[in-house]
């Protein structure tokens, strides 16, 4: 075992005694008491992320499973070693493991304050060579996928404006708070329903299969009308970074077809740019992060109105441009009219009005074609508006911080929210919530 020794030296410094006693023995200097500096060393460790969620080899030696479901054990190489344990339950242990093993774990280093131990707690272990065997897994899939065309199959277009998004990943994340903030700042009120899930462990590919049918169910237009809400029409499904065995989850065949299921486009948000996953290979649209994510499907409101304005005035101008063109090339013809032999007039106003029909029919058309075009523009992005969904009958809720609240959870009897409608906004208080029960339940 690793233990804290502090030895207590008397000594004298510039003619003091550094610890002086009374007559009842106690220390009457400002010497902190070991309790307190052992106190002190475990909070110092645990809240430095250098000691926290690491990735550790070694060897297993001195391996013992005691019948409270605890168990103990060093990892130790060449260079040094350090004692283990794994509480009762916290995670799976490969029953290959024993005395001599090597190994990967994922643990925090923590103090056992009454002895001054330090001491790896264990997340997550696993033998070195089962990410080897994974690896394998993984290739097989990825060559399966590919024999039957999936790799290479035709991907489902991204919404220019979503108007449901379904996000797939951890409930509480970081990564949810990113796109969260993310999907505020660029269309502010975008429909949105989140379904929380393990994204790492042996419960995740379960999970994640199982939110996959949900949005799938979210999608059909038929269970929208149901639920009085559009249909989801674009899903997000990732999570933050983390070490390879923790994303694998998304390597997994149930995953990746959990993802090819899925009738809406699929966008798959894993990890870190250098992390390539099955699920990224599979899915319609592959983003390097959660954020990027969001940047890649949502559009950014303010953007698209200066766009749409923009694109007004161009048009306006062009079209002027070409009535200008036309008076001008109508106006040299009819000088040269009056100036032709009387044989040619005929076949010039013949000549001059074809043109100028043509050039009238041509103008037309590409007004035509451009207001037709800023129409569609305009129909979608009023669609979507988070004030036509109000005036459609639906209410936005926010909370005293001004958050956007898309679900019961975290409401307080009592609480103070706030109900935006189409045309003003209505103080309330929370009396009483109900959790709807889902069909998938």
């Amino acid at each position: 075992m690793n233990t804290l020794v502090v030895k207590a030296r008397v000594f004298k410094n510039c003619g003091h005694l550094f610890r002086l006693m009374t007559g009842n023995g106690h220390v009457t200097t400002g010497a902190t008491p070991i309790g307190q500096f052992v106190q002190l060393v475990k909070r110092t460790v645990a809240h430095d992320p250098l000691f926290t969620n690491q990735a550790l080899k070694g060897e297993v030696t001195q391996w013992k499973q005691y019948a409270s479901g605890h168990t103990y054990f060093s990892l130790r190489d060449e260079d040094g070693q350090m004692s283990a344990v794994i509480w009762k339950g916290k995670c799976f242990i490969d029953p290959n493991i024993k005395e001599g093993t090597e190994v990967v774990v994922l643990a925090t280093l923590d103090v056992y304050v009454k002895r001054g131990n330090i001491q790896l707690v264990v997340q997550r272990i696993e033998p070195v060579n089962l990410l080897g065997e994974l690896e394998k897994t993984k290739r097989k899939l990825l060559e399966s996928l590919r024999r039957e065309g999936e790799l290479d199959r035709q991907r489902h277009p991204v919404p220019f404006v979503p108007q449901h998004i379904a996000i797939v990943t951890g409930a509480g994340s970081a990564a949810l708070a990113d796109m969260h903030r993310l999907i505020e700042n660029r269309w502010p009120g975008l429909r949105r329903t989140v379904i929380g899930v393990l994204v790492q462990g042996q419960r995740a590919p379960e999970e994640i299969v199982r939110a996959l049918a949900v949005t799938r169910m979210l999608a059909d237009p038929n269970i929208a009308e149901q639920r009085g809400q559009p249909p989801v029409d674009l899903v997000i499904v990732g999570r933050g970074g983390g070490a390879p065995e923790d994303l694998w989850a998304f390597n997994l065949e149930p995953v990746a077809r959990a993802i090819l299921a899925s009738p809406v486009p699929v966008v798959s948000a894993v990890g870190h740019e250098s992390d390539v996953l099955v699920s990224d290979l599979v899915a319609d649209v592959r983003a390097s992060t959660p954020s990027d994510a969001i940047e890649r499907v949502v559009p950014s409101l303010n953007e698209l109105q200066f766009f749409l304005d923009e694109l007004e005035e161009r048009m306006t101008v062009a079209s002027r441009r070409q009535l200008t063109d036309c008076q001008q090339r109508l106006a040299v013809l009819q000088s040269r009219l009056r100036v032709a032999p009387l044989a040619g007039i005929n076949r010039a106003r013949t000549e001059l009005m074809s043109l100028g029909s043509r050039m009238e029919r041509s103008a037309r058309q590409l007004f035509n074609i451009q207001s037709t075009r800023l129409a569609r523009y305009e129909s979608s992005l009023a669609a979507v508006h988070p004030q036509r969904v109000l005036e459609r009958g639906y209410s936005m809720t926010q909370d005293a911080k001004g958050t956007v609240l898309t679900s019961i959870e975290g409401l307080q009897t009592g609480q103070d929210i706030f109900l935006h409608f189409a045309d003003g906004t209505a103080d309330a208080t929370v009396v009483k919530t109900k959790q709807m029960r889902r069909n998938d339940d």
